[in-house]
């Protein structure tokens, strides 16, 4: 069979109309190279990448009408070009693949929507005196990192644990950077008090060696340096060293022992399983860090049509793990056609050998187990779930007369001290759940101290004039926790800025303040609404107003404690943070410094006259 021949045969069923893009010439100059192919529409939008080790063989098996799912024959109805990029790997091409999915979200990808950033244990290496604490974001740049843990409470347990056995600072460096006298950490016998010397640098360093021995599960490594330095501190008759030392020995004793219950080794391994009823896909993870079961998480990945669960499971292993880094195994509960080239990715990535398995025995058969179970189970709670909010979605359109099924709903919220660091907040309800990943926070400027009016134009000016702008899409309701007063100040934002699509809804509590007794009033509406408290609708928008609350909460907060913690002395030029202990040491506190002179400021010791009136002409300044 002649190449053209060939290529005849596989686009069999997709005829090329005058202008389209024309397949055949296309397949005919397709490199054999790996990379990674774009699939896009009539408008330019990309609908679906993907990755191959070999371009031709790969793309060409689209065009085979024979061979299609149900899944890419829609897709292919829609595809009018595909654009290529060459790379110089495989693995490089999996990388690159991961990448435009999660910038692009193609319609025909699996999209793990996954909105939310894991916690992590950050030790700050580059630090003197380096500091374990729970951090949450990507885990790159200075120091080392540990995780991802499955919930924040996992990682503050660990962050007390390595303070209890080894007494290593959680604080962060403003407040160590400051402090004249140990805090109540070190009193509690949580901390060696590096901040005023308390420990050598010598010592902390051996102490922090330790910790990451224990997060790595090495914890025969500690056992033995302890058991030495116990034996020197005892032949030096330097006996309150040594009862330190057994008493690090028999927690440390207690901990492996709680950790050989859960697990036979002291390994780091995440069990994977996912399984599907037809229409919804969900993975499940075990994370499983020296041999302890730290929990789970379940994961919802967005298909389109019917995509196969070997190809869901696939798409998240690639994904997921590349954004995050990956254990050194990975068990899943089916074969994937893709293994050794995802394990392959991942080690290039993490710089460590990553083995991805299906067919396990013993104990990891028993977790993988456990992780089908619980997968299993978060289905069943996703199908009931979901129909009561298809089901309160419903009640509300109804209630509010609509005809078209409501969706997306933004809800606002006030939040401050008689005026002080007030803060806005912006939370989104799509479809099915809360979305936090498009939650906004706004700090309000220039608006006279509670008034709350004024804020909240403010906030919903700022975030409409950027959803005018594209950046997120129009919500069908707009709800305010308020009245008509806040009701108003909303629709009077959207007619400025000539926006009429969203429903302007107020939602305030009765007269007697009660849950379940709330109101609603409907801007264009005379009177209010009294859902009443077994309302379906009611309880939905009493759950987005709440969460709209607690996060107006916690952004005023932040903002305010911020504000409380941070010293008039970070802000006085030529201060840094060694010459700032030096002031508060010699002094005894910030109250000390506010009381001296300049005469007084120029004693301590990298203080010149110069800096001297700087610091007390700020001071008595701010």
């Amino acid at each position: 069979m002649t190449q053209d021949s060939e290529h005849e045969e596989l686009l069999d069923g997709f005829p090329v109309e005058p202008g389209q893009f024309d397949p055949a010439e296309f397949l005919i100059r397709l490199t054999k190279r790996p990379g990674i192919y774009r699939m896009v529409d009539a408008d330019g939008v990309v609908i679906y990448v993907g990755k191959a080790r070999n371009l031709r063989s790969r793309v060409s098996s689209y065009f085979r009408a024979n061979l299609q799912t149900r899944k890419t024959e829609l897709m292919m109805r829609r595809v009018t070009r595909v654009d290529i990029t060459v790379t110089n790997t495989e693995a490089e091409a999996l990388i690159l693949e991961d990448t435009l999915i999660k910038s692009l979200k193609p319609r025909y990808n699996v999209l793990l929507r996954d909105d939310k950033t894991y916690p992590f244990i950050k030790v700050s290496m580059h630090k003197e005196f380096p500091r374990v604490s729970f951090y949450r974001g990507k885990s790159r740049g200075a120091g080392k990192f540990f995780g991802p843990y499955p919930s924040t409470l996992a990682v503050r347990e660990t962050v007390q644990l390595l303070q209890k056995l080894f007494r290593l600072r959680s604080c962060d460096d403003t407040f160590f950077s400051h402090r004249s006298r140990p805090c109540l950490q070190h009193q509690i016998k949580r901390c060696s008090a590096p901040c005023v010397g308390l420990v050598s640098r010598e010592d902390y360093k051996s102490d922090i060696q330790h910790a990451l021995y224990f997060l790595q599960g090495k914890s025969e490594k500690i056992t033995e340096d302890i058991k030495r330095r116990m034996l020197v501190s005892s032949q030096e008759q330097d006996y309150e060293s040594a009862g330190h030392y057994r008493d690090q020995l028999a927690s440390l004793k207690q901990i492996q022992e709680r950790q050989l219950a859960v697990g036979a080794a002291a390994i780091d391994m995440d069990v994977v399983a996912a399984v599907t009823d037809g229409t919804t896909h969900c993975v499940t993870v075990i994370f499983i860090r020296a041999g302890r079961n730290l929990g789970t998480r379940s994961y919802f990945p967005r298909v389109v049509a019917q995509a196969d669960t070997h190809e869901v499971l696939s798409a998240f292993v690639a994904q997921y793990y590349l954004s995050r880094g990956a254990p050194p195994e990975i068990v899943v509960n089916m074969e994937l056609p893709d293994a050794d080239w995802i394990a392959s990715a991942l080690s290039e990535k993490t710089e460590r050998s990553v083995s991805i398995r299906h067919r396990v025995r013993q104990d990891r058969a028993g977790w993988l187990k456990l992780a089908v179970t619980n997968a299993e189970h978060a289905l069943a709670l996703r199908q009931a779930s979901s129909q009561q909010v298809r089901e309160q979605l419903e009640e509300l359109a109804k209630l509010l007369g609509c005809t078209d099924m409501l969706q997306r709903i933004e809800c606002f919220d006030i939040s401050h001290t008689s005026g002080d660091s007030t803060s806005a907040s912006c939370v989104v309800f799509d479809r099915e759940a809360m979305r936090n990943a498009e939650y906004r926070r706004f700090n309000i400027e220039g608006v006279s101290p509670g008034d709350d009016y004024g804020a909240m134009s403010q906030a919903l000016k700022r975030r409409y004039t950027r959803i005018k702008r594209g950046e997120a899409p129009l919500p069908d309701v707009l709800l305010i926790d308020g009245g008509p007063g806040q009701v108003k100040a909303a629709a009077d934002i959207l007619e400025e800025l000539q926006i009429n699509q969203p429903i302007v809804l107020g939602i305030a509590k009765g007269s007697a303040r009660r849950a379940g007794h709330e109101r609603l009033f409907m801007h264009g509406k005379a009177g209010w609404i009294t859902p009443g408290r077994s309302s379906p609708a009611l309880r939905l928008l009493m759950q987005v107003r709440d969460e709209a609350h607690r996060f107006a909460i916690r952004s005023h907060r932040s903002r305010r404690d911020k504000k409380a913690t941070t010293s008039v002395l970070e802000h006085i030029p030529g201060l840094g943070a060694k010459r700032r202990r030096l002031l508060l040491r010699h002094f005894g506190g910030l109250q000390g410094v506010q009381r001296a002179g300049i005469d007084d400021l120029k004693k301590v010791e990298g203080i010149g006259p110069k800096l001297a009136k700087t610091i007390y002409t700020q001071i008595h300044e701010a």
